[in-house]
């Protein structure tokens, strides 16, 4: 973990994230935080980072997502040598389907 990030600001986001428990709640608290596109870049970022464990190509990605290979480039380099966040909320929404078909 980034100990430049870890602020009781960010802890008391992460507690505000926590406590949401619909994907309706979800949309209310993210619309009032975020701008448009800054929603929309975090949740490209999240595709991008299923569709390359998913094994698919730079430009299968950026044809379906509209990212740019410096944003897939970025995300693949989190995968790669991050701190596994992405692996561990795609690990556990895939057991969530295979739980709930």
């Amino acid at each position: 973990m980034n100990k430049k990030i870890q602020t009781d600001s960010v802890n008391h986001l992460f507690d505000a994230i926590l406590c949401l428990e619909t994907r309706e709640e979800c949309y209310d608290f993210f619309e009032d935080l975020c701008t448009v596109n800054e929603l929309l870049s975090i949740s490209q970022r999240y595709e991008v980072a299923s569709m390359l464990k998913s094994h698919k190509t730079y430009l299968e990605i950026a044809e379906k997502t509209g990212a740019s290979t410096a944003t897939i480039s970025r995300v693949n380099r989190s995968l790669n040598y991050g701190n596994d966040g992405y692996d561990l909320v795609l690990k556990r929404l895939k057991e969530r389907q295979t739980d709930n078909p």
